[in-house]
């Protein structure tokens, strides 16, 4: 069995302004910069991990170096299979632009062509986590990933849908046939003095 703490990227730039990201890449928000230090020193207090790893993805990167360094771990190892899903031509949209030129598409849970359903999204998800529990050593990873993740995989294992902070956390245990089990879902950042943020789009 292989536990990973899965966080979501800090703030981003986009997610400051509610714009969908999907694989574009913008980079972390100055905000989203010390919540990922602080989430790294969180950490640093409270747990120990062998191995760090994350989309290759800049927010998710950048995040995860930076929880690196508070944590004394080597350079996060990287991977394109734990990237955000695809938005389709909603990337780059604020949610009343959407409204505005796709009336009624997100009440209808409609999406645009090119967007990447669960479906496709859990096989390349597994992959990357295949992946990363092949390629490090250790039995206990940080994976540091996004949202639209995060919410597939709990959807999957037969939870309703529920918002993730920046930064926010939740536990999987995987097994060596690749089946994952839920653990809690975790804040980390605890004694945060600044903003804690909760897009509302991936």
């Amino acid at each position: 069995m292989t536990d990973i703490l899965l966080v979501r990227h800090g703030q981003s730039e986009w997610n400051a302004q509610g714009r969908w990201q999907g694989q574009a890449d913008p980079p972390l928000s100055e905000l989203g910069r010390r919540q990922a230090i602080a989430a790294g020193a969180y950490v640093a207090r409270t747990d120990r991990f062998d191995a760090i790893a994350c989309s290759t993805l800049d927010r998710a990167y950048t995040t995860a170096r930076l929880i690196a360094e508070q944590c004394a771990m080597v350079e996060p190892f990287a991977t394109e299979h734990l990237i955000e899903r695809s938005a389709g031509a909603w990337s780059g949209l604020t949610r009343e632009e959407i409204e505005r030129d796709y009336p009624g598409f997100l009440k209808a849970k409609k999406y645009p062509e090119g967007y990447e359903y669960d479906d496709e999204l859990l096989v390349r998800v597994n992959r990357g986590l295949a992946e990363i529990v092949s390629d490090l050593d250790g039995d206990r990873l940080l994976v540091v990933a996004h949202g639209g993740i995060v919410y597939a995989i709990e959807q999957s294992l037969g939870l309703p849908f529920r918002h993730l902070s920046n930064v926010g956390a939740r536990w999987l245990h995987r097994d060596d046939h690749g089946g994952l089990q839920l653990g809690a879902r975790i804040d980390l950042l605890v004694d945060f003095d600044g903003e804690s943020t909760t897009p509302t789009a991936i």
